[in-house]
């Protein structure tokens, strides 16, 4: 079983849709499939059409339920995800009050084993939600938008899972970054995928996301842009991206 987390501090970015996409695509492929839903505005809950929660991620970090009571299953898409609500924003100070605080996630994962991957949605910040997950991840996967102001925030990020690697979790790796949103039309995007690549120590994919409106679409009916428009240009890019990230598994 592989964790990874999607991680990025700013929101908007296409983390979501990146969580729910790759996690669709790797269904597809006949993975064993679990999303966690870690963001206090629960936004892959809803992407997921997610009603009736009877356990949280909350619930499962702070009170000690069982990971698998919170599970459910998503059976159009083929995966399963522990859902997030608005309680998980109280959980941040509760955190910061106990010991092994940034244990509590990979203390409540620990014995489960039965899927191929757990894709992890972090929170738009660098919290002690988003340390939780990076302390028990295997890999992270960082969607970039490529403009200027996005480089400010991917120096942040790597500085965090560098000191994450240091402290708390030695495996863990910056599997690449994804960029997200893409123009192709505008320089600016080739010239900011230029800089990182020149100056940032952290691997790129050759898979990019262009910006589609049927991915800004999908949530409102509870489905990945994979289900919802499979021919759209968004579900044909993140397709592309799920068989790169599979090739380098």
């Amino acid at each position: 079983m592989k964790l990874i987390s999607v991680v990025n501090q700013k929101g908007g970015t296409g983390k979501t849709t990146t969580v729910i996409s790759l996690g669709s695509v790797l269904a597809q492929h006949g993975k064993k499939v679990l999303l966690i839903d870690l963001d206090p505005q629960g936004n892959l809950s809803y992407s997921l059409g997610i009603n009736d929660v009877v356990y949280n991620i909350g619930e499962v970090i702070m009170e000690d339920i069982p990971l698998d009571q919170a599970i459910m299953s998503v059976e159009d898409e083929g995966l399963d995800i522990v859902p997030s609500t608005i309680e998980l924003a109280d959980i941040e100070l509760q955190l910061s009050k106990i010991d092994d605080r940034e244990y509590q996630l990979k203390n409540n994962i620990n014995g489960l084993d039965s899927y191929d991957y757990v894709i992890i949605d972090c929170p738009p910040s660098l919290s002690l939600l988003t340390v939780n997950a990076l302390a028990v991840s295997d890999e992270v996967i960082i969607p970039l938008q490529m403009t200027a102001l996005s480089l400010q925030g991917l120096e942040l990020i790597t500085d965090t899972i560098e000191r994450v690697k240091e402290t708390l979790n030695a495996k863990i790796k910056i599997l690449g970054i994804l960029p997200v949103m893409v123009d192709k039309r505008r320089k600016l995007s080739l010239e900011v995928k230029d800089y990182i690549e020149e100056n940032f120590d952290v691997p790129m994919f050759n898979s990019s996301i262009r910006n589609n409106v049927r991915a800004a679409e999908a949530p409102s009916f509870g489905q990945s842009v994979i289900h919802y428009s499979p021919g759209s240009i968004s579900a044909m890019d993140y397709k592309e991206f799920g068989n790169e990230f599979l090739a380098i598994q």
